[in-house]
């Protein structure tokens, strides 16, 4: 009888202890697929999609300072696209002007009004000439704000008879502005000067 209750005293010990074991193997458990659901949600929050032609096009948000530099460039690289990108057609003209002149202050149509009281524009049209420009590349500086900027680019002035290539050099500042749809990237630039635009090769 002794033995019987030795045997029964011991198999409890040995179901409780099992018990204590499986409570906390279910405990790890479940803290361990509430852990990885919290990631997967904070995962699934840093996606965003766009729908672009028909198409969702899967993006990733992240703190606007990781993106700086990256933005910082498109945004002198639009301006200089609209600036300088010009066809001999008054509205084509006025169109890129006007995108060009809300990614920028006072000082961009300041040089916008200079080339125009110097007919440079109607030139461009009474001539059948159009303008390009290709950005090789921008230094920037985020150690500082307003962020400064110097952009190394080649302007391409084409004739029916010719093509000129002239280099381009810029320098401004960027400051942070409200984001919008004429100004996406949320930068204005400052103080934005031409440093140099001479000829480099005429082609026939």
């Amino acid at each position: 009888m002794f033995t019987h209750l030795k045997n029964i005293e011991t198999a409890f010990r040995h179901v409780k202890l099992f018990s204590y074991f499986l409570i906390a193997a279910c405990t790890i458990i479940s803290c361990f697929a509430l852990y990885k659901s919290y990631q997967a949600a904070d995962l699934a929050s840093r996606h965003i999609y766009i729908l672009a032609n028909g198409k969702a096009m899967e993006a990733f948000a992240a703190d606007r300072k990781d993106n700086i530099p990256v933005e910082a460039r498109d945004h002198i690289k639009m301006f200089h696209h609209y600036f300088f990108t010009l066809d001999p057609d008054e509205k084509v003209i006025n169109a890129n002007i006007g995108k060009a002149l809300y990614l920028a202050d006072e000082s961009a149509r300041n040089q916008y009004n200079d080339l125009k009281e110097k007919s440079y524009y109607n030139n461009l049209i009474s001539g059948n000439i159009s303008q390009q420009v290709v950005v090789d590349s921008i230094q920037l500086d985020i150690n500082q704000y307003p962020y400064y900027f110097k952009c190394f680019a080649t302007q391409k002035l084409i004739r029916a008879t010719s093509t000129v290539n002239r280099s381009l050099i810029t320098q401004g500042y960027l400051r942070n502005v409200s984001r919008s749809d004429n100004n996406p990237h949320g930068f204005l630039i400052q103080h934005w000067e031409t440093v140099a635009n001479r000829d480099t090769t005429i082609q026939h």
